[in-house]
């Protein structure tokens, strides 16, 4: 039991002053049954607070949301009558549980019934204890209460006029945020960037901030947002500011993928214009540049990819110099391409090896590596997809 009394350190000020964590520490020697029915019970209140914290409404619509539904909440005393194992699965339906906290938390749960209901059998023993103590204070106990986010916070940061930041308290508002809060400020974000009638500052502050939330947005929350965004689109193609904002909210892969398609395809079509020749650089750093906000190589559709890695390499390696203004250069290649094809590549090699090993037997490759300087660009490029 050496490592309960550090555990219980963790736990916020709060909790720490009240009598019932004290009762855990002076019956945890000589009654550890009770101990841990008692932090669990703890536990459990500080997940009733929070719930009520986040709001009777938000509750309510993720209780109809889950899958089987819970019983509904219309007011706080629909709560304070959930059952405990309802209550887990609200707070994990809500966010104020990650799923390997819910799960935890029921197993712990289960811990709890059996010293309650069995005492003449089961006494807890030391995992029993250390796994409930840990269980409880890491997922509920040491974490502070929530603060909602509002819509109109984030309306209020995309509408300044000067460079926005967000800070680590609304980040972490937004991760635990309910999955209804997190979809209503992704559409707002969304339908900001996308809307021709705002100002190109809050356009673009929209933007940023996607991207910033991106990795805390909820597969669920994208999944939703995106279909809210194939409705507004319906048969209309993608355009390059629709398919850069969706990339910043983790949004593209959940469209169409006859759209994403046709898409890729114009941006390949767009490439052969301009023609991967290096005296078309000037061209080369705008057109590549994009694809870094389109989410890079890995987001083209497998039936595309080729053509667009191939043109690339191609860009890549060049030809042979050594006459005119650069004689001492034994290759003319695009300065300007080649530094962003060569992170394009770094960035989604996995996705790419096999393509780019293929085109070791590509006879225009194949041409142009007859020439030993081009040929180890070639190489340059295979060792970063390989590595």
């Amino acid at each position: 039991m050496d490592e309960v009394p550090g555990l219980m350190q963790k736990i916020r000020p709060d909790w720490q002053a009240k009598n019932l964590i004290e009762r855990v520490r002076r019956i945890l020697p000589v009654d550890p049954s009770s101990a841990c029915q008692r932090l669990f019970n703890a536990a459990v209140r500080d997940l009733k607070d929070k719930i009520l914290i986040v709001g009777v409404g938000i509750a309510g619509e993720a209780a109809r949301a889950a899958n089987p539904k819970l019983p509904p909440i219309q007011n706080a005393e629909d709560v304070e009558h959930y059952t405990t194992s309802n209550l887990i699965k609200l707070a994990y339906r809500i966010g104020l549980l990650s799923r390997a906290e819910w799960r935890k938390m029921t197993r712990v749960y289960d811990i709890r019934k059996d010293l309650e209901h069995e005492d003449s059998e089961y006494e807890a023993a030391f995992e029993d204890v250390v796994y409930t103590f840990a269980t409880c204070i890491d997922a509920v106990l040491s974490k502070d209460p929530i603060t909602l986010i509002e819509v109109h916070e984030v309306k209020q940061i995309i509408e300044a006029s000067g460079p926005i930041t967000l800070d680590t308290r609304l980040l972490t508002d937004f991760e635990h945020a309910p999955d209804q809060r997190q979809q209503e400020i992704v559409q707002v974000l969304v339908s900001t960037a996308l809307s021709d009638s705002e100002a190109d500052v809050v356009r673009e502050n929209a933007y940023l901030v996607l991207q910033e939330l991106r990795e805390l947005i909820r597969n669920g929350v994208r999944l939703a947002v995106a279909k809210i965004l194939l409705d507004r689109l319906g048969r209309t193609s993608l355009d390059e500011l629709t398919v850069r904002v969706a990339h910043a909210a983790g949004l593209l892969p959940y469209l169409h993928k006859g759209q994403r398609k046709d898409f890729f395809a114009k941006q390949l079509a767009k490439l052969s214009d301009i023609g991967h020749h290096w005296k078309q650089h000037e061209a080369h750093g705008p057109a590549l540049r994009l694809f870094e906000e389109f989410g890079g190589l890995t987001e083209v559709p497998d039936d595309i990819k080729p053509g667009i890695v191939k043109w690339m390499v191609r860009c890549y390696i060049g030809e042979p110099g050594g006459y005119g203004a650069g004689i001492n250069r034994k290759v003319f290649y695009s300065n300007r391409a080649a530094p962003i094809i060569k992170e394009l590549f770094l960035n989604s090699r996995s996705d790419i090896q096999k393509i780019v090993e293929d085109l070791q037997s590509d006879k225009d490759i194949r041409r142009s590596c007859e020439n030993e300087h081009v040929n180890r660009r070639f190489q340059d490029l295979l060792d970063i997809v390989s590595s």
